[in-house]
């Protein structure tokens, strides 16, 4: 029996299988969840990423279509959900994050609000927008996790996407204070850097990413996003009840040192 056992979980931003949602559903099968995947931009790339799951290419999780900016797309999540046969959630996962290229890179002094709200909105924001929606599906509490890339420095190059991460701390903060009462916990796992698709995207990331696994104290893989999504199970278990408004650092403990 897994820590997840019988748990119904539902896990955004796979991608591909190099994705971090993407190892933790796959954590999350391999310790007994039920998981359902959304996808954004392309539903049947994530269609296809979700047969390589431990359910295997016969039985894959479903696949929902969701744009987290989408009201429509938010307001009919539920409604989906059911009619792909989970009357209720035991856990979301949100592991979302976008930014425009021209806020990004070091062109934090000429970025455009524009372009600012579309990262806080998609990244920030959309915690709350999508736990919201998940909410009529936790009747009987749940977990919500969020992956997180500490906020509290000012990184090379992660500009605006640095604020907006502020802003989902933040968010996780008040999510947990005003959802406590209804049982459901609210946590965020602040990851070191990860060779995923997105992090390819962001220019002169790989500064952050040479430097990670010679100054983190336990070293770090940035290959390995099996240490995060772990740490995320773990959240999304009963082993963390009291818990909430948290942030897990799962990043060879870099954040403990201040060495970048």
């Amino acid at each position: 029996m897994g820590i997840l056992e019988g748990k119904r979980i539902l896990v955004t931003g796979v991608l591909t299988d190099a994705s971090i949602g993407f190892h933790v559903a796959r954590v999350a099968q391999e310790q007994g969840a039920e998981v359902v995947l959304t996808a954004y931009p392309r539903p049947t790339l994530t269609a296809r990423t979700a047969k390589r799951l431990p359910s295997g290419p016969d039985s894959p999780p479903p696949v929902i279509e969701l744009d987290v900016m989408n009201t429509e797309q938010l307001d009919a999540l539920a409604g989906n959900l059911r009619d792909s046969g989970f009357d209720h959630l035991d856990g979301v996962v949100h592991a979302i994050g976008f930014a425009p290229q021209s806020a990004l890179g070091g062109n934090f002094l000429e970025t455009p609000w524009e372009d600012v709200a579309t990262a806080v909105h998609a990244s920030a924001y959309s915690l709350k927008s999508l736990t919201m929606a998940c909410l009529p599906l936790m009747k009987d509490g749940g977990s919500v996790v969020g992956l997180d890339f500490d906020a509290t420095k000012a990184w090379p190059v992660y500009d605006w996407m640095g604020v907006a991460k502020a802003g989902l701390e933040s968010c996780a903060r008040y999510l947990a204070k005003y959802l406590g009462p209804q049982g459901i916990r609210v946590n965020l796992v602040a990851a070191g850097p990860l060779a995923t698709m997105a992090a390819k995207s962001i220019p002169g990331f790989e500064g952050m990413t040479d430097m990670w696994p010679k100054a983190a104290p336990l070293g770090w893989d940035i290959k390995d996003s099996d240490p995060t999504a772990r740490a995320c199970a773990a959240l999304l278990s009963d082993w963390f009840p009291a818990t909430t408004g948290e942030i897990v650092h799962v990043d060879g403990g870099i954040h403990a040192i201040g060495a970048y």
